[in-house]
């Protein structure tokens, strides 16, 4: 055998033992929802179906929870590395939780409505001294309860907020008329008013500064892994483009993640898809309206500095 046979041999050999070789793993993320059922959250499900996040190398384990309080627990534990939650959340970072604001997901809080029983107050101006239930103590749901308390001249604690945790549980207290109203999402503002359980009494289109969810990092995947953050990002913003260019496909995986009709899934991917940030960059107007926020929730004695809570480090380019 001459020396270019032996040599084409050689290479051969090699171009087969490289070819066996195990293709790099994707680097798993444990990601979380503030909560399981809103369409807000549903980009994470949408990336995974269509592989956006597989193309960036990550693999997505997504876990929900039932409010921002008990997910920001799971990151403080280190059982969860990428958290969506919401930018009244930021306000844990400044208690101490070890993560960051890794780029603002959603502007102005369209998701979200107060709504009421069928037989219930008329206007907004008819909620002084009534229940409405909320997520948890400190929450986005509570601010926007509070604000809008304040709005109609009752100050901050004119409306009675009750904290009560899980959706089910609130909706379930609205029907035996144990509380005069509740927050939530569109999606089950719009299947209440549908099943004639409950009537949209507020929304909350006019709050145009703001960063109704924002996605965290935990510190330690910060130091470790920040590829995996920035592919977990690029991803993220990849799957946001798509569904703006492709409302049918998303509404189909949508209208299954979130357990809502296809009118109503519609209707969410109508009103909801505009607060979604293309970048993630953050608005300082929006930051100081949440820094306000913190003080007035009784969360944080003072304004903190909001350029220490967030980083726009591994945003795409």
């Amino acid at each position: 055998m001459n020396s270019i046979a032996r040599a084409s041999l050689g290479i051969a050999a090699l171009t087969i033992a490289m070819s066996m070789l195990p293709a790099s793993a994707a680097e798993k993320l444990r990601v979380g929802k503030a909560v399981p059922e809103a369409f807000s959250f549903t980009p994470l499900d949408i990336g995974m179906r269509k592989g956006l996040f597989a193309k960036h190398g990550i693999e997505v384990e997504s876990i929900a929870f039932a409010g921002d309080a008990r997910m920001q627990q799971a990151m403080t534990a280190d059982s969860l590395d990428i958290a969506l939650g919401s930018g009244p959340a930021m306000a844990f970072i400044a208690k101490g939780v070890p993560i960051k604001a890794v780029a603002a997901m959603a502007g102005p809080p369209l998701l979200l409505a107060i709504v009421v029983r069928p037989d219930g107050p008329k206007t907004a101006a008819d909620l002084k001294g009534r229940k409405i239930s909320v997520s948890t103590v400190g929450s986005l749901t509570y601010w926007l309860v509070s604000e809008t308390s304040k709005r109609q001249g009752f100050g901050p604690d004119g409306i009675d907020i009750v904290p009560m945790g899980a959706m089910p549980g609130q909706i379930a207290a609205l029907k035996r008329g144990d509380i005069d109203g509740l927050i939530t999402d569109l999606g089950n503002a719009l299947e209440l008013e549908q099943n004639h359980a409950g009537r949209i009494l507020v929304r909350f289109t006019d709050i145009a500064d703001f960063h109704i969810h924002v996605i965290f990092a935990t510190n330690s995947l910060i130091a470790a892994k920040p590829d995996a953050i920035r592919g977990f990002l690029a991803g993220w913003f990849e799957t946001i483009a798509f569904m703006r260019k492709n409302k049918a496909e998303t509404v189909a995986i949508a209208k299954e993640v979130i357990s809502k009709d296809e009118g109503i899934t519609n209707r969410n991917y109508d009103e909801l898809m505009p607060m979604f940030s293309d970048d993630g960059k953050f608005n300082p107007k929006a930051l100081a309206t949440l820094a306000k926020s913190y003080v007035e929730l009784k969360v944080l004695p003072a304004e903190p500095d909001m350029s220490k809570l967030y980083t726009e480090a591994f945003l795409p380019k």
